[in-house]
């Protein structure tokens, strides 16, 4: 939103109406002088330029009042404009001056309108008044042809008598009525305006006249009537003066306010009707409990005054409480009283014979007596004056101002304040009310509405506009709640204090129109720019001037130099006492920096070429490195390349080495002859670098020149060599491409060192020198490692050569004829940069061949990759690793094994050269995913390589234990983010157990434990137990945070982890806790506490505990993965076992003990042995269909558990016999036609009577399915021959039980013959054993 200040009309004769309303100012023309033409003066000048903001000097003590008088001589006037900007009246006392607007011609020969003296002369006809309050109300033509012009404007006066007097353009009086005896203390009109809402009350024109305790309120039309025909009497008087028309009766109503103590301002809202609401509330506050209410609200007149006590007061007046008045000549006219009568109430409309003039005067009309009204509401503030009130457009909201300098918004309707504004002291305020075009509106669907267009009605805005005199601003505040949207600098009496400097804004804006266009003549654009800029007058507006077009894009360098040297020389030119200081030397800055900008571009687009290639022998020399570390460090280099490039994309650069002039000027500032860098970003500032020397190290510029260049200009050594590395850092790729830019770095870096003030001359070689630090801190902090270990290379060569040279030379001085190059060799081992130097290119070294580890990837990836796996991977630097703890190297590591996702295994086969040395055997389950590697091991590329020089170059903080734990630990710490991701928990438990050391597996194990799996483990168990069967994906989302099948998962997992736990605990005590060591190089490494190192803090594990957590563990895992119904965990457990669950696994608990109440062994038995039916079910189920895989035991999250194996370990521990599961699992395997996997689990069976007898049954079931299955005549006579007491126990089975049915006979008789070698021939199933024999052969033997 913007707004602004635009100027219509400006005041000629202002000199004039002062010396006509102040006699007493005129200015006397001395003796000889030229007294100036009136008419050739404006506000510029004279008049309005007394009101400027700047402090007068102090006057001498005669004539203070005089002097204070004619500086603010318009202050003590009466001032009042016409709405329709053609009428302005100024009044003091007894006189007044009418202002009309012009057509003339300006000072510069452009024709504006402005304001000059229409009429002046005297007011006041009784003795001793004078003018209080004036308004001019423009009157409408009723012609049919007017242009919606008014016709003419009157001009009503208020007078300290009570008298209200009506005159035209011209001074003429209408009209003159005496309302009131008390002095007027304010004139206020409404016009009419048509309702935007139905069922708006539509507001009448009214003229209100406030007095010291009443108000006067005068119907607009009866005050139009009266007016019109009093102008046409004194026309036609004018023209004849005979003939003597009345004017028709002028209605006014009188209030008399009570209950206040002053007023100074009033507002009149006009009619209003309350909603049946507002009626009863306000009816009950007047009239009690029992007041009546009337059917339809009555309609009221508003009126709010401000004053005191209170400080703003509500009053309402019932239309019809009381007839309007009216005035006596219209009672006079309307009775047809005498002539008489009549000729005496004509001198108060103001036509009157002369010789009656002196009796009308001295005959006092009659007053009418006021209604009394008292204040309905208020805001009582005893200590807050009102001063004054603004009514807003709409009649909604009005501003009131105060003693206190705050400007309140009131809602009228409501009768509160709604906002305050604080600091306004003699504030003035008015509104602004802006209403839409419809043309903009974006096109709608709105119904059509006679109200407005079919577009729908205007919308209107409110503005509260506020000037505050002391501060010399003008504001434009949106309402209600709205922020300020336009404040403008007006001077301290509404005057714009210094045309100059409005001169100066508008040449401002001229130049950024100028600047912005497009123009095909440059030269013609910096001529108009040099005249504009030397136009302008005020140092401070010329300063911005200047940084406007040194900020364009449009304009060439040669533009931007010529008109700054144009100015220059212009400020030069002109006296001292008149030039700025800062305005010349911020040209001086500037026209420095542009010679700068010409010099270095002239160098970069200079041709120049390096005399010689550039060979590797070259490189060691230059590097002081022989040939085998200069192949090491090419081989290290070549391979962050090669893997670099496969994981960056780099986007070719617009120009390197070119920069701006504008962009270029915004980076640089002069400051006491020396040249400094603003606030830039990294962008910025390699830009910036680039510029200066990217053409050096491209070899495509004299180095030697640039560097004399920029020392020449002011550019501080060590500021050079920031801008030095930021470019060589950033442009890595483009380095690491060209080995012979190496060479011009080092002849770079030795001219900057060579520089005054770069190396301290009194350095000594036992400190560290800054200018080193420095670019050691740049490496330290570089993300671009290969970059930044080739320059702490040429970094180490350039010191040693200096250092070198420097020991030369002290020691030539000193001992004379030594040989130089031994006392260098043995400086240099003793200097402390050096060792600096040292420390730092194995540091780089490391980082480098990390960040190579950190880029290779796995060339095909089978699996999903998830979105946290997609994540980029921070860049390295020597900073980050030395802050990241002594865990940090193979924290990155693993957060990179995490995103590659490849078997523990392969972390163990690229470290199998050192595991041959490794005490630790490894446990079980570390084997398993050996035939996995050997899958994914041709697609890992160069990852087991590059694992094995991190090894080597990490033996510390890679070793295998440590960085399988932290793997563990961020694949943990991954899946808590996303717990659908099962196969990061699976993969946590995989490095977990691939841990050899159990001190660190242990605590791995219990801190994993403790932080992310207990609660939810606690939530699954409390859900499972509350549902009493496996719980659907909805609850377990809900209480769990995951799906169904990811709580199955999660279980079997924490199973895992628990086991793993026991274990270690076993373990521990047969060997030592590893001793965490670190590397030499990073020795300095601070930072949080390693993985490891809390691991190795951790308490001993309760193992009872754990154990009992396990058990819990595998009720819960089987009842999920067999989607198991009524179960009930925790019923399985009594009170003690309960209350020991989920607490610290290191704390004693009291634990079951002894005798288990055989309720509990019989629930825990029942659940037993569902699980091994569900698992034989499960395994043995889905082959009998033929389509099925092979692979049914198998869970969508790898292989499942040995179930029958767990299910006895279970009944170990609820002290379930174990023979009856076993039995149990015998029984069903035969029963899903399982009989090899039978025969061998009969082995594990002790109490084998039991089993034969409950495998009768089942060699029943199948005999009695394939003899009674089918009433055929061969089975018929197969019945037949069976002994009676068979076919009676046959018929007795009940087939239906048998989950496989289609068991061959053959497999059943081998079942049979198993069955009589368990059975003793005693027993008493024995003789039913033979005969199922024979049957089982006559049913083998096919009929003839």
């Amino acid at each position: 939103m913007a707004c602004s200040i635009v100027q219509f009309c400006s005041f000629q004769d202002l000199q004039a109406a002062r010396d006509f309303l102040f006699p007493q100012l005129r200015e006397e023309t001395p003796s000889g002088a030229v007294r100036r033409d009136p008419s050739k003066s404006n506000w510029e000048d004279d008049g309005w330029g007394a009101w400027e903001e700047t402090e007068p000097q102090e006057p001498e003590e005669e004539g203070n009042t005089c002097k204070t008088q004619k500086t603010s001589w318009l202050q003590d006037c009466v001032l009042s404009l016409s709405p329709t900007n053609d009428l302005m009246v100024i009044a003091r006392e007894q006189k007044a001056v009418f202002l009309v607007p012009k057509w003339k011609h300006s000072d510069k020969g452009k024709e504006e309108m402005q304001f000059a003296v229409g009429w002046s002369g005297s007011l006041s006809i009784e003795e001793g008044e004078c003018v209080t309050s004036a308004l001019c109300i423009p009157l409408a033509s009723q012609k049919r042809s007017s242009t919606g012009r008014p016709d003419w404007t009157c001009i009503v006066v208020g007078f300290t008598s009570g008298y209200v007097r009506f005159y035209t353009e011209s001074g003429v009086l209408l009209l003159a009525q005496l309302l009131n005896e008390d002095p007027v203390l304010q004139l206020k009109c409404r016009t009419y305006e048509i309702p935007r809402h139905p069922g708006v009350t539509e507001q009448n024109e009214e003229l209100s006249i406030l007095y010291p305790a009443a108000i006067v309120t005068i119907d607009g039309f009866s005050l139009f009537q009266s007016l019109r025909a009093c102008r046409n009497q004194v026309a036609k008087a004018a023209a004849s003066g005979n003939e003597n028309i009345q004017p028709p009766p002028l209605a006014y109503k009188k209030w008399g306010l009570q209950d206040i103590d002053t007023i100074i301002d009033h507002a009149s809202i006009g009619i209003m009707t309350l909603s049946p609401f507002d009626q009863m509330k306000t009816a009950s506050n007047i009239g009690g409990y029992n007041a009546a209410i009337k059917n339809s609200p009555p309609a009221m007149s508003q009126y709010i005054t401000v004053g005191s006590n209170p400080f703003t007061g509500f009053f309402y007046a019932l239309e019809g409480s009381t007839q309007p008045l009216l005035s006596h000549v219209a009672l006079a006219v309307a009775s047809k009283l005498t002539s008489a009568l009549f000729n005496a109430a004509s001198g108060w409309l103001g036509w009157k014979s002369k010789h009656e003039e002196e009796a009308v005067q001295k005959q006092k009309p009659k007053v009418e007596p006021a209604t009394p009204l008292a204040v309905r509401f208020g805001l009582p503030d005893s200590r807050r004056h009102g001063e004054s009130i603004c009514l807003s457009p709409c009649n909604t909201l009005a501003a009131v101002t105060d003693d206190f300098g705050r400007v309140i918004l009131l809602d009228v309707a409501r009768g509160i304040a709604i906002r305050m504004w604080k600091g306004y002291r003699d504030a003035q305020t008015g509104w602004i009310q802006i209403v839409e075009d419809l043309h903009e509106r974006v096109p709608e669907k709105v119904d059509f509405s006679p109200f407005g267009s079919p577009q729908g009605p205007s919308r209107v805005a409110q503005f509260l506009v506020i000037y505050a005199p002391r501060r010399g601003i003008l504001e434009v505040w949106s309402t209600q709640q709205g922020p300020r949207v336009g404040a403008f600098n007006v001077g301290k009496h509404c005057s714009d204090k210094k045309s100059e400097r409005a001169k100066d804004m508008h040449l401002v804006k001229k130049l950024g129109a100028l600047l912005k266009a497009k123009s095909p003549s440059l030269d013609l654009v910096e001529t108009e720019i040099k005249e504009l800029i030397l136009d302008i007058k005020y140092p401070a507006t010329k300063k911005q001037a200047l940084e406007s077009i040194l900020a364009s894009e449009r304009l060439p360098f040669s533009c931007l130099r010529n008109i700054t040297q144009t100015l220059m020389d212009t400020l030069k030119n002109q006296e001292l006492e008149c030039v700025d200081e800062g305005l010349l030397q911020f040209c001086a800055n500037k026209l420095k920096l542009l010679h700068l900008y010409e010099s270095v571009s002239q160098l970069n687009s200079t041709d120049f070429h390096s005399e010689s290639p550039f060979s590797d022998n070259d490189l060691a020399v230059l590097l002081r490195l022989d040939e085998k570390e200069l192949l090491k460090l090419q081989a290290l280099l070549e391979k962050y390349k090669q893997e670099n490039s496969r994981t960056a994309v780099r986007f070719s650069d617009d120009k390197d080495g070119v920069l701006p002039v504008k962009t270029f000027l915004e980076y640089l500032e002069y400051e006491k002859d020396a040249i400094n860098i603003k606030k830039t970003s990294e962008e910025e500032y390699v830009a910036l670098g680039s510029f200066f020397f990217w053409k050096c190290l491209c070899g495509e510029s004299s180095t030697e020149d640039m560097c004399h260049t920029l020392e020449s200009a002011g550019l501080s050594p060590q500021l050079l060599l920031s801008l030095l590395l930021s470019v060589w850092l950033s442009k890595e790729k483009d380095i690491l491409d060209k080995p012979q830019s190496v060479c011009c770095l080092h002849t770079t870096l030795y001219l900057l060192s060579k520089m005054k003030v770069a190396i301290e001359e009194a350095w000594d070689s036992q400190s560290v020198s800054p200018w080193w630090q420095q670019m050691r801190t740049a490496c330290i902090q570089s993300e671009h490692n290969g970059a930044a270990l080739l320059s702490a290379h040429v970094g180490h060569a350039v010191a040693a050569q200096l250092s070198s040279s420097l020991t030369e030379k002290k020691f030539s001085q000193t001992v004379p004829g030594t040989d130089s190059e031994a006392l260098t060799d043995s400086w240099e081992a003793l200097s402390l940069d050096t060792e600096y130097w040292k420390l730092l290119l194995k540091q780089l070294e490391d980082c480098l061949l990390l960040q190579t580890l950190l880029h290779s990837k796995v060339n095909a990836r089978t699996s999903k990759v998830s979105s946290l796996q997609a994540e980029p991977l921070p860049k390295l630097s020597v900073k980050k690793l030395l802050e990241g703890g002594k865990g940090g190297i193979a924290d990155s590591v693993a957060k990179w094994v995490f995103k590659q996702d490849f078997s523990p295994e392969v972390l163990k086969l690229a470290n199998k050269e050192g595991d041959a040395e490794n005490p630790y055997e490894p446990k079980e389950g570390v084997n398993r995913g050996l035939l996995e590697v050997s899958e994914v091991e041709m697609d890992l590329g160069a990852i087991p390589d590059l694992l094995h020089l991190a090894y080597k170059q990490f033996p510390c903080s890679l070793e295998l234990d440590v960085l399988h734990a932290h793997c563990c630990w961020e694949y943990v710490v991954q899946w808590n983010k996303d717990p659908e991701e099962a196969r990061f928990f699976v993969r946590s438990i995989e490095h977990l157990k691939h841990i050899l050391n159990a001190h660190v597996q242990n605590g791995i194990a219990l801190m994993m434990w403790n932080t992310f799996l207990v609660k939810r483990f606690s939530a699954a168990t409390y859900l499972m137990d509350k549902v009493g069967k496996a719980p659907k994906d909805r609850l377990c989302r809900r209480d769990v945070g995951m799906s169904d099948t990811a709580v199955t998962s999660f279980l079997g997992c924490c199973w895992d982890l628990l086991q793993t736990l026991l274990e270690a605990d076993v373990s521990r005590d047969e060997m030592q806790a590893p001793v965490l060591d670190t590397e030499d190089a990073w020795l300095a490494v601070e930072g949080p506490v390693s993985i490891v190192e809390l691991a190795l803090e951790q308490k001993h594990i309760h193992y009872p505990l754990v154990e009992h957590h396990s058990v819990l563990c595998s009720i819960l895992y089987a009842v999920m993965r067999f989607t198991l119904k009524t179960v009930k965990p925790l019923s399985l457990f009594d009170s003690k076992g309960k209350n020991a669950f989920f607490k610290d696994l290191t704390s004693i608990q009291l634990l079951p003990s002894g005798e288990m109440d055989p309720n509990f062994i019989s629930v825990r038995q029942q659940f037993l042995l569902k699980v091994v039916s569900a698992a034989v079910q499960a395994r043995h189920a889905a082959t009998q269909d033929k389509d099925s895989s092979e692979e049914a035991p198998t869970t969508p999250f790898g292989k499942d558990q040995d179930w029958p194996v767990l299910a006895l370990d279970m009944a170990h521990h609820l002290q379930v016999s174990e023979d009856v599961v076993r039995r149990h699992y015998v029984g069903e395997l035969y029963n899903y036609g399982a009989d090899h996997l039978g025969e061998e689990a009969i082995l594990q069976v002790q109490d084998r009577e039991v089993l034969a007898s409950q495998l009768l049954m089942l060699i029943g079931q199948r005999l009695a399915h394939a003899v009674l299955r089918t009433q055929t005549r061969e089975g018929l006579e197969l019945l037949a021959r069976l002994p009676p007491t068979l076919c009676t126990w046959l018929k007795a089975m009940n087939p239906q039980e048998l989950q496989n049915t289609e068991v061959p006979i053959a497999t059943t008789a081998k079942l049979v013959n198993k069955v009589i070698e368990l059975l003793p021939e005693n027993h008493g199933q024995y003789s039913l054993a033979l005969h199922l024999t024979e049957a089982v052969e006559a049913i083998s033997i096919p009929p003839l």
